[in-house]
């Protein structure tokens, strides 16, 4: 007899304290064949309650804030040069790029691509502002400029280059924009 005083009491303190939270309570109770049943009511005498809970209207839900993605932004100081110089790695290795937007790719000297790993796939003649010149094309596996990584960056290879550039393959991924010795890359959406 005691045992059965137990569930019920059980039964009357959940249907007691359910029935304060109005109609809008939702009873998940498991009838005596074992069946999970979801109702309005409280779970009757001869059903165990399971869980209860009250859902939220629809009206109640606050609206979903639209997803801002942070302004992913790199600022970029005009050296006493006149040129952009921007500290940024290839495959982990450290180094300061020259911002050229007349470079049509990256280029790395050759002290720097051996450094780093980076060997040549394929050579090629090219024409750069110094006259024309063979190189070699390469991959980089890891860019890094700012907070921005990019992988496998199409690159070359340039004996007899002093400083890296960083060219427009990488450059045209960018909102760019140059002002008061500034320039500014922004990522594009």
């Amino acid at each position: 007899m005691q045992k059965n005083i137990l569930p019920l009491f059980s039964i009357g303190l959940i249907t007691l304290s359910m029935s304060a939270w109005g109609d809008a309570m939702i009873y998940k109770c498991k009838n005596q064949q074992g069946d999970i049943i979801y109702q309005k009511s409280a779970c009757t005498e001869n059903a165990d309650a399971v869980t209860s809970w009250t859902p939220k209207l629809k009206a109640q839900l606050p609206a979903p804030e639209p997803e801002k993605k942070p302004r992913q932004e790199l600022i970029i100081k005009q050296s006493d040069s006149g040129h952009y110089l921007l500290d940024g790695s290839v495959n982990d290795k450290g180094l300061t790029f020259v911002v050229d937007t007349g470079a049509s790719v990256v280029s790395l000297p050759n002290t720097i691509a051996d450094s780093a790993g980076i060997s040549c796939k394929n050579t090629i003649a090219m024409d750069t502002a110094n006259g024309a010149t063979r190189a070699c094309t390469t991959t980089i596996t890891k860019l890094k400029i700012g907070h921005f990584v990019i992988k496998d960056a199409l690159a070359t290879i340039v004996p007899n280059l002093k400083q890296p550039l960083l060219g427009m393959n990488i450059l045209q991924r960018f909102n760019m924009t140059q002002a008061n010795g500034e320039m500014r890359l922004t990522a594009r959406n």
